[in-house]
């Protein structure tokens, strides 16, 4: 899921999807009293449509007003809109078996709203860029290729609480994938009747899950959430009412929380300084990678691995986490996160890393980048580096700006903009760099790494290798099935992407927030880092 670049005031996003649903215990009730929560995002949604939506705070405010299949939490599934499912056919046919659940205008949930909201992500009609993510569902790849009508995609309704999909070849890990918002339903007769301003704000939209979201307008900074009395497990949602506010700046969102009109604020780090030892704080690891992308289709210099090199080396990633970031982020081994996947006991961190494609060496870079501008043909180079508006975003980016202008006749300009327009300037291949990151949405390396795959519509860069491309594809067909050739597939394709330096992995990082004492029951799970307020009550 894509992240707002530093949004976390010190240099980071703050959520990711956050799952809303199932609450509390069995004896617990949301009881007579009026439980508002207020917390702060530093940036503010952009859509939300399901089947468009790519970015964390979007995501977040979908998983909180909306429920797929299954939920997921702390790297576990639990019933969702399914009260449980079966697996058959050899790992390729899962059979969900849906409760009985309603809208929030009481219309019930069906298989259909299943079906109709996947044909509508993969048909190329509606230019989802996640559609790459139901490849492996039965003529998935056909469709979104314009092959194939949507109505032949592999998910049918048996039945108005039956719901059968086909895969292509067995996958594990496809329990955590409809758990994700790309997977949720959708209300046919909503979207049929908004049409192209479907979801663009809160009253254009169906809502199935613990809250129903109001006061959005489509570009305002303040909404909330409110209980919703439809969904099927609302005795056991204890807030009534959760208060938003668009927050960039560190210090005003600190006043606010120290002023009590924040229950929760995220820390830069100068302030983690300040309060590390504070009773309110907490810091989480994220299975997260910030990365920098380069535009090789607008730049062809970025054609150049030597270039390519040159501006990885000439970055102290060691220095950017302790003494810029200073929030507990670190730097990377690689693209895939840290301390997410493993197998045979081996972090796959461990087992991709590629030293010299992460490392710190100003005397090395400064070669590459001479030969680099040798073979392109250059003496002097300008370029653009894109990332977001947020006082934290703009401080990080003149760090990566004072390290890449090292290198001889290298010009860096910054250009900071609202987290919104980045992510379309990103997906528009308007920009020279562009400082991006991803967090997981399930913990599978392959969340990660089917992302540079030469045609994925998330690969803003357009990186391109054969290679990669063969293992890729290998780790998801021949070897879908065996485990350690899986694995074996996925190791090999990071180290290309890291050898051939793609990319340029930044940190991994981790979140430094205060919370209220006051707050019971929210959980962060950090190996696929989901916020869950479902449990939460206000004491």
């Amino acid at each position: 899921m894509k992240l707002n670049s530093f949004a976390k005031l010190s240099g980071v996003a703050l959520l990711s999807a956050l799952v809303l649903a199932g609450c509390g215990s069995k004896s617990s009730s949301t009881g007579t009293k009026k439980q508002t929560l207020n917390w702060m995002v530093p940036s503010s949604i952009s859509t939300m449509d399901t089947s468009k939506m790519t970015d964390l705070y979007s995501s977040q405010v979908a998983n909180a007003t909306n429920e797929g299949l299954l939920r997921m939490g702390n790297s576990k599934v639990t019933p969702g809109v399914a009260k449980s499912y079966k697996i058959s056919n050899g790992g390729k046919t899962w059979t969900f078996n849906l409760r009985h659940s309603k809208w929030n205008d009481g219309k019930p949930v069906t298989a259909e709203d299943f079906v109709f909201a996947w044909q509508r992500t993969v048909s190329p009609k509606t230019a989802s860029q996640y559609a790459y993510i139901f490849g492996n569902v039965k003529n998935a790849t056909q469709i979104s290729a314009g092959k194939m009508s949507p109505s032949k995609l592999g998910v049918k309704a048996d039945g108005n609480y039956k719901l059968v999909v086909t895969l292509n070849k067995p996958q594990s890990f496809f329990k955590y994938m409809v758990a994700q918002g790309y997977y949720f339903p959708q209300e046919k007769s909503i979207v049929q009747k908004y049409g192209s301003n479907y979801a663009t704000n809160a009253t254009k939209n169906g809502y199935n899950g613990p809250f129903i979201l109001k006061g959005w307008n489509g570009t305002n900074d303040t909404f909330k959430l409110v209980k919703n009395p439809k969904y099927w497990d609302a005795k056991k949602v204890k807030l009534s009412t959760v208060n938003f506010q668009t927050i960039k700046d560190p210090s005003t969102a600190l006043n606010s929380y120290q002023s009590n009109k924040l229950d929760f604020t995220t820390l830069n780090g100068t302030q983690v300084k300040q309060y590390k030892n504070n009773k309110d704080y907490h810091d989480y690891l994220e299975a997260s990678s910030f990365y920098l992308e380069m535009n090789e289709k607008k730049d062809p210099m970025f054609k150049n691995k030597n270039i390519r090199r040159a501006l990885s080396l000439a970055i102290d990633k060691k220095q950017f986490v302790d003494k810029v970031l200073a929030d507990g982020s670190i730097a990377p081994k690689g693209y895939v996160p840290a301390k997410m996947s493993s197998h045979n006991g081996k972090d796959f961190a461990d087992q991709a890393y590629v030293k010299d494609a992460v490392e710190y060496n100003l005397a090395q870079a400064k070669k590459y980048w001479a030969k680099g501008l040798k073979e392109t043909g250059k003496k002097s180079v300008s370029l653009t580096l894109l990332s977001d508006d947020t006082d934290g975003s703009k401080k990080n980016t003149e760090f990566i700006q004072s390290q890449l202008t090292k290198l001889p006749g290298l010009k860096i300009t910054n250009q900071n903009v609202p987290f919104k327009t980045r992510l379309s300037r990103s997906q528009n291949g308007q920009f020279d760099l562009v400082i991006t990151a991803w967090i997981a949405d399930y913990p599978d390396p392959s969340n990660f790494l089917d992302l540079f795959t030469s045609t994925n519509s998330q690969n803003n860069g357009k990186w391109k290798n054969a290679q990669y491309d063969a293992l890729i594809k290998k780790s998801e067909s021949t070897d879908a099935n065996n485990e350690t050739a899986r694995w074996n597939d996925m190791v090999q394709a990071e180290k290309i992407l890291m050898n051939d330096q793609g990319i340029v992995p930044l940190f991994q990082q981790a979140q430094s927030t205060l919370m209220q004492s006051k707050v019971k029951g929210v959980q962060f799970f950090p190996t696929s880092p989901q916020w869950a307020w479902d449990r939460a009550s206000i004491k």
